[in-house]
């Protein structure tokens, strides 16, 4: 018997706080990088004009949102997915985390209007009684898939072209200079505070000599964040000086300039015709 329990295994370790936070930073930075070399690829959409590609996501995303058949969004949808295919954009990972994150946030939503909406009636709730119609099923199922539709062309346009690119095209399409600028810097800031609290747990945890308790956990945690948003204050003013100093004025300038090319012409055609072609076919 005791031979037999000596030959057990042991228990894994649970990890602390300290040592999940950071993890998990540093996989969020790995993404980050992961998006900025996918955007560098050759695949169909990485090769248009980023003025180009922001315009006709904007078409597909307004198209979407503003047509009243489920049939319409699920063809944009799948154009999409077609569109992410020859890109190689869309990995099981990206289309996990984002298609459950805005299945999550527009379900709880859509959900009231199962019940709330009037019309002939599919079932009926157990226990509680509610009668589920069929024009809320109906409006339930758009909105959802309105939003998957929407995010998915989004991600498309983020994940194809480098940030910096967006941002100037968002300028040349005719963005306020604020919007650009704050976007900007809230893109950089993310970054560096996420690496800056990586580096502090993982600081944290080289000098752990035992395990802690939910107390100190929590005491943890929360010293950290209030060290981050101290420094998050302080980087912001020194970069803001630095930036003043070198002739910042809020204009996104890049090294490299944006050409347009006949397929580019082509393909903001072919996507400034869709909502045409749905408005057609609604008369």
């Amino acid at each position: 018997m005791l031979s037999e329990a000596i030959s057990l295994p042991k228990p894994p370790r649970r990890r602390h706080l300290a040592q999940r936070l950071a993890q998990g930073l540093l996989r969020a930075i790995d993404r980050a990088q992961t998006a900025e070399s996918l955007a560098a690829g050759d695949g169909l959409l990485q090769g248009l004009d980023p003025r180009i590609k922001l315009s006709g996501a904007l078409a597909l995303i307004v198209s979407a949102v503003l047509t009243p058949s489920l049939g319409v969004v699920a063809g944009l949808f799948a154009l999409a997915l077609l569109l992410a295919w020859c890109s190689r954009l869309l990995t099981a990972g990206v289309c996990q985390r984002l298609w459950l994150s805005v299945l999550l946030f527009s379900g709880t939503v859509a959900l009231p209007a199962l019940v709330v909406v009037p019309g002939r009636a599919l079932w009926q709730l157990p226990l509680l009684g509610w009668t589920v119609s069929e024009p809320g099923l109906r409006s339930a199922a758009l909105l959802i898939a309105r939003a998957e539709t929407s995010s998915t062309l989004a991600l498309l346009l983020i994940a194809s072209t480098p940030w910096t690119h967006v941002l100037k095209a968002m300028r040349c399409v005719g963005a306020p200079r604020v919007l650009v600028a704050i976007l900007g810097m809230t893109h950089r800031y993310i970054f560096v505070l996420a690496q800056c609290a990586a580096q502090l747990f993982e600081a944290r945890r080289s000098r752990i000599v035992a395990p802690m308790n939910g107390a100190q956990q929590r005491a943890l945690a929360t010293a950290a964040a209030g060290v981050v948003l101290s420094k998050a204050f302080w980087l912001a003013n020194e970069v803001h000086l630095a930036m003043i100093s070198r002739g910042y004025r809020g204009e996104v300038r890049l090294l490299d300039d944006f050409h347009t090319r006949a397929r580019d012409w082509l393909a903001l055609l072919a996507a400034l015709s869709v909502p045409l072609l749905i408005l057609w076919a609604e008369r």
